[in-house]
């Protein structure tokens, strides 16, 4: 109802500013040219009252559902009207502003053209994606396992065997509920050759060609982000949604606090966004020494920042200091370091339903039977030994899926 009266009031203003043009041009033809400017439009209705007020009380007319429906709008959906009043919807989309990302791609992804908008190589995983919404309409996601800091070549061929990354393609029709998937081990053609581009960005050729029956034939240039931190003039752009923003401002919240860079964050709780304000949850180490921090955090003009944070930059002599209390591995009494288990290893669904407390909040992935994804975190086991896994949304709430363990075919750790 209120975007109905905000629209209705915008049609009358307008139609009353165009009637006022025509009965300018009505007046004389140099009236009609010199009403298209506004101060001259204001001379015409001071000179030419008596025939310009029908125009002007049209345009009056309209401002009175206008108020109306700002007035309800406000009444009911406070944020939004916060968000009209900021005029931040003048600015550039935040996500094409982050993206910035030039991915030219040639050929077809499943017999269908294929327009990624978003690329980036984490944890080993490779993907280029198409589409924003809570399942991607088409995506290619690459295995290539533990990858070197620097340059990435990679070739393969059809004849070469195993070990070689695994190739997943998955799209989402508009008259499909959940996407299909499809997984290649063999017989394909892939050719990577990527460089690296400060701060966090791989850019180069890549080219991959499926075998006849996939109908998916790729090649051209690509950028990756290798991490979900976004930059903005040389600095960490705070404004944007994304786990690693929080954890770098986290780290930089405790290094000041504690006057140290000998600070690494271990483990951040799981956030949903989009978001205003929370309360992250935060595992870390400072000079060696582990501490577990609840920091309450908002978003303001200037991004994400920790509430009633006052302490100042480090100083010079700080600054200076090695960062090496982070890189410290944890110790034994008896002098041994502690390796760090990859619950990954040997993960089964056997596992899982065995000790489901053990894989709480990791990320997974799970396909079923009838080709069918569902991704995100393990939520437990319910009363029915169905396994749920949890997903946010783009906007708010949260997808569960609960998959019965009879119609997973497959199910896959993604964290250690």
């Amino acid at each position: 109802m209120d975007a109905l009266l905000i629209l209705g009031g915008l049609l009358l203003i307008v139609a009353g500013l165009v009637w006022l043009i025509v009965l300018a041009f009505g007046t004389g033809l140099l009236w009609g040219v010199g009403s298209l400017l506004p101060p001259v439009t204001l001379l015409y209705v001071i000179r030419h009252w008596h025939t310009a007020r029908k125009a002007i009380g049209l345009a009056g007319l309209g401002f009175i559902p206008l108020v109306v429906g700002f007035t309800l709008l406000a009444n009911h959906d406070p944020e939004r009207m916060a968000a009209i009043a900021s005029l931040k919807w003048l600015e550039p989309d935040e996500q094409a502003r982050n993206r910035h990302l030039a991915i030219r791609l040639h050929g077809q992804l499943d017999g269908r053209p294929f327009n990624p908008q978003v690329g980036k190589l984490t944890d080993g995983m490779l993907t280029l994606r198409e589409g924003d919404g809570l399942f991607a309409r088409q995506e290619v996601r690459i295995r290539l396992g533990a990858t070197p800091p620097g340059a990435l070549q990679a070739d393969v061929l059809p004849q070469d065997v195993n070990p070689v990354p695994e190739i997943e393609i998955n799209w989402m029709r508009p008259e499909q509920e959940l996407p299909e998937a499809r997984r290649i081990q063999s017989g394909y053609t892939l050719h990577l050759d990527l460089q690296p581009v400060p701060p966090n960005k791989l850019v180069g050729d890549f080219h991959l060609v499926l075998p006849m029956r996939y109908h998916t034939s790729l090649s051209g240039h690509v950028e990756l982000f290798t991490d979900d931190l976004r930059y903005r003039e040389g600095q960490v752009d705070l404004t944007h949604d994304s786990a690693d923003t929080l954890m770098y401002l986290a780290k930089d919240h405790l290094q000041r606090r504690f006057e140290t860079r000998a600070v690494s964050i271990e483990t951040l709780a799981p956030v949903s966004f989009p978001a205003v304000a929370m309360t992250v949850s935060v595992q870390a180490r400072v000079k060696g020494a582990p501490s577990h921090f609840e920091l309450n955090i908002h978003k303001g003009d200037q991004g994400w920042a920790v509430n009633d944070d006052t302490y100042p930059p480090l100083p010079a002599e700080i600054e200076k200091q090695p960062k090496v209390a982070s890189l410290q591995p944890e110790a034994f009494p008896d002098g041994t370091s502690s390796p760090r288990i990859d619950r990954r290893q040997r993960f089964s669904l056997a596992r899982l339903l065995r000790n489901p407390a053990r894989y709480e909040h990791l990320q997974m992935r799970a396909y079923t039977g009838s080709g069918g994804v569902a991704e995100g975190r393990f939520a437990g086991i319910d009363r029915d030994g169905n396994v749920a896994i949890r997903r946010m949304l783009k906007g708010p709430g949260e997808a569960i899926y609960n998959l019965a363990p009879g119609d997973i075919a497959l199910l896959e750790l993604l964290e250690p």
